[in-house]
């Protein structure tokens, strides 16, 4: 069962997941074993607020936001009740994700490995302390974002040197995706997958030679930083 304000979203929901529906919370949190709250951090408060009559200690409140700890839930939901802090991202949605979980001290182990299987089903999942969110967040929560960038500018390049922009997108897009299912696959270090593209003297080593020059690395670090910090001041 779900729940939302909005009629387009509900009619939405509806169409794609053919999924009980109704516009009160209370009823979706009285009905549920296993409540997702997954609304934007403006309005988290007010939803917690709004069903935590319903919520008693056998149900598992799993939370999706950016900027609200497991205490910040607890101080409006009870400190006995049970929660998980969780941070998947976008390519959830193509069984692609990367989803960190972090459990309150109520979460038993059984539990545990019943949700982590829930998220392990849209792609991957880890279990990290909570300490750990703003650095999920700079690495994967946002990260797309930034992949997203790179793989459009790589198709630039391409477009540039004469293909068509629908291939552009496809050649990087899976050159992308190849790369990465090599570093998960291989277990090898990134900066080795690398060397082993780079023939001396060849076109791979020269658009690292301009990446470095460009400080393309710096930059990204700089990038997951500036997140973190912004995590880190959204959860104050």
């Amino acid at each position: 069962i779900a729940s939302a304000k909005s009629d387009k979203t509900l009619e939405r929901i509806k169409n794609e997941y053919k999924v009980n529906l109704t516009k009160d919370s209370k009823e979706v949190a009285r009905f549920a074993d296993l409540i997702v709250v997954a609304v934007k951090p403006n309005i988290y408060d007010e939803v917690l607020e709004e069903i935590k009559d319903e919520i008693d200690k056998e149900k598992i409140v799993i939370t999706i936001a950016a900027g609200k700890t497991i205490e910040s839930v607890q101080r409006i939901i009870g400190e006995d009740k049970k929660i998980i802090r969780t941070m998947p991202n976008t390519p959830s949605l193509v069984g692609e994700g990367m989803t960190s979980i972090s459990p309150n001290k109520n979460i038993s182990e059984d539990e545990l490995i019943f949700v982590k299987g829930l998220f392990d089903s849209l792609g991957k999942s880890e279990i990290v302390d909570e300490d750990l969110i703003h650095a999920v967040i700079g690495a994967s929560g946002s990260s797309t974002a930034y992949t997203f960038m790179f793989i459009e500018a790589i198709a630039d390049g391409a477009v540039l040197a004469g293909m068509k922009r629908a291939d552009a997108y496809k050649f990087a897009a899976q050159g992308v995706l190849g790369a990465a299912k090599m570093v998960l696959e291989t277990g090898k270090h990134p900066g080795e997958l690398k060397d082993m593209v780079c023939s001396p003297g060849g076109t791979t080593i020269e658009a690292v030679k301009v990446l470095e020059e460009e400080r393309f690395r710096g930059a990204v670090i700089k990038a997951v930083e500036a997140c973190v910090e912004k995590s880190k001041e959204m959860s104050k």
